[in-house]
């Protein structure tokens, strides 16, 4: 491998014997820095070289290089770690998730910031930058979640330098300022709300028929009953086949249901459904005629969804809440506990733990609440009346 020194030994000039381009490489502030000239010219690569190491001498004297890794270089760490030791652990949209966190926001803010620097009052600044509609037009104003979500990208990538020894200790990230947020009801359909989208659903599906929008609209209507009828995730929906669902006869309830073994974020997990939900599969049964691999949902019915939510203003609830799919699981767990329902039996059926149901459903049931047991009296203790003696 040729080899030459410049600036008195302070830069080397070499060519590996498999290249055409001269490299040039120097020791700087605490490291070793070397790159590719892109010249075949000895002379030019010289001149390169020069020019290089001046430059980074002007940023080392001004503070700007880096002895220590880079918020950047942890990140690159974490995302190849984290892709292949959560592979089939962790749902894919979930790690693209972190991939595009750190692309938009936190690497243009962090990424050439030494891992020493990002402390609890940069992260404060992060949020301030983030939150300010000036600093970011681009993007629309991020909501609690949203920055949650960030935050715990960010602390996954600190994690990692912490584990490879490139930092001593975890900043605080916590918010300051702020108490826990205001618990809000998820947004669901009320009885009467669900009969009118129900309604609704079968209405489009009637005058439909017969033209080429027959099949997603009774294809919908039957989304929409099973939904309601099981709890299940939309996205459990969406991985759900045939083969997995399976009608039986119920001997704690005398009624016809449907086993259901569900596959989703919790992990594989079983449900059984209302009766209401086996004649909408069994249509799916007799339309689709399906093998047992086939999806019961192949489709996405987000937009038909949408329209016939907006159409009968049933998009938003009273509370500003925005209905998605989602809602018909939350129909579901609240006309559970409605109905009397034991709330850890409805917990192990849709996959979830009673703290969330407690949280976000059944604070507001007014049925959860027991007046026998809110409204006690406790006896008035009666007068102490002796009869009189002598001696009174």
């Amino acid at each position: 491998m040729a080899n030459h020194t410049i600036l008195g030994g302070k830069v080397h000039v070499y060519k590996r014997d498999n290249s055409s381009y001269w490299q040039c490489a120097t020791y700087l502030a605490g490291k070793n820095r070397r790159v590719s000239t892109k010249q075949e010219s000895l002379s030019h690569a010289k001149d390169f070289a020069e020019d290089w190491f001046l430059e980074l001498r002007g940023k080392d004297n001004r503070g700007e290089l880096k002895s220590e890794k880079t918020f950047s270089e942890a990140a690159d760490q974490f995302l190849r770690e984290y892709e292949v030791i959560t592979e089939g652990q962790r749902n894919a949209d979930y790690v693209e998730g972190h991939k595009i966190r750190l692309r938009l926001h936190l690497l243009p803010f962090f990424g050439d910031k030494g891992l020493s620097e990002i402390t609890p009052g940069l992260v404060q600044e992060y949020r301030i930058f983030r939150l300010d509609p000036e600093t970011t037009p681009q993007f629309k104003a991020p909501s609690r979640s949203t920055m949650l979500h960030e935050t715990v990208t960010l602390r996954q990538v600190i994690k990692t330098a912490i584990r490879h020894g490139w930092l001593e200790h975890l900043p605080d990230f916590s918010m300051p300022y702020k108490t826990a947020g205001k618990i809000t009801r998820r947004a669901w359909f009320s009885p009467e709300e669900y009969k009118t989208l129900y309604e609704a659903s079968r209405t489009r599906a009637k005058k439909n028929k017969g033209t080429g929008r027959q099949w997603a609209c009774e294809q919908l209507h039957d989304y929409i009953l099973f939904m309601a009828n099981t709890g299940l995730r939309p996205d459990e929906a969406n991985t759900l086949e045939y083969r997995d669902v399976e009608i039986v006869e119920d001997e704690a309830t005398d009624e016809t249901i449907l086993l259901i073994e569900v596959r989703g974020k919790r992990g594989i997990g079983y449900c059984k459904s209302m009766a209401n939900a086996v004649r909408p599969f069994e249509r799916l049964v007799e339309r689709n005629n399906p093998e047992p691999t086939d999806k019961v949902f192949p489709a996405d019915h987000k937009k038909q969804f949408n329209a016939i939510l907006n159409e009968n203003d049933l998009k938003v609830d009273r509370d500003g809440g925005r209905r998605t799919a989602y809602s018909l699981r939350h129909t579901y767990i609240c006309f559970r506990l409605l109905e009397g329902a034991d709330i850890y039996q409805i917990a192990k059926n849709c996959r979830t733990s009673v703290e969330m149901i407690e949280k976000y459903y059944a604070s507001h049931i007014s049925t959860t609440l027991d007046a026998a047991a809110i409204n006690v009296r406790r006896p008035k203790r009666p007068k102490d009346v002796r009869p009189k003696t002598d001696q009174d």
